[in-house]
């Protein structure tokens, strides 16, 4: 009975990250299979490379931003053929992400609700970090006006914000409801509507910023 039952639970969380791409491909939002955990063994990453940077929350191949796409069909056939596959979201197409730190992204919310100020979806990964989805920059014609975020960022780089991450061209984030090492997941603190514009990315800039310093 425990093994039917854990086979169900199993079954239905694949469901859900199937449902859920195709819900973000309605939106219009690019998506693509991501890594996972294994379900069995010692090692935190699906793939094959050893010391994976980033565990379980990276695209399963190279060509992720050539191929992401918002095909049913498509997106159907990829979670037919990897039902453990994570949900991976290009930016800098529909939509740019400010992650920042768990805390830090808690006292933004606790801001942008006090002062009514305008935010778009945010979500929470692995409990350490915060994802605030923004409308995109695309590429400004003053490239300093931002940075692009990748698996080998290191936010501590960027003295003007620690620990701030600015997810936009040539970007991913791990989408909800996407499952991460050592029991850890992505949730939606506050999900996508359909229909609801997402927040100019410098409106909310300052209030992270004043987050990430207020929370170090």
């Amino acid at each position: 009975m425990l093994a039917v039952s854990g086979n169900r639970r199993l079954r239905a969380a694949r469901d859900r990250r199937a449902a859920a791409a195709l819900e973000y491909a309605a939106l219009g939002w690019p998506c693509f299979p991501g890594a996972h955990p294994p379900a069995g063994g010692d090692r935190a990453c699906s793939c094959d490379r050893i010391g994976c940077p980033d565990p379980g929350a990276h695209p399963v191949s190279a060509n992720w931003a050539r191929q992401a796409s918002t095909e049913p069909d498509v997106i159907r056939r990829w979670w037919r053929e990897r039902p453990e596959a994570g949900i991976i979201l290009p930016t800098g197409r529909v939509f740019d992400v400010f992650d920042v730190p768990a805390a830090a992204g808690t006292l933004a919310l606790d801001r942008i609700d006090r002062d009514a100020l305008p935010v778009g979806p945010v979500a929470a990964v692995a409990g350490d970090r915060h994802l605030f989805f923004v409308a995109t920059r695309g590429a400004p014609a003053d490239e300093d006006e931002w940075w692009s975020c990748h698996l080998d960022c290191s936010p501590e780089t960027v003295t003007e914000t620690p620990g701030m991450r600015w997810h936009c061209r040539d970007s991913y984030v791990v989408a909800p409801p996407s499952e991460l090492p050592y029991g850890g997941d992505a949730s939606w603190l506050r999900p996508p509507e359909a229909g609801h514009p997402l927040p100019d990315p410098l409106r909310l800039l300052e209030v992270l910023s004043d987050s990430c310093d207020a929370a170090r």
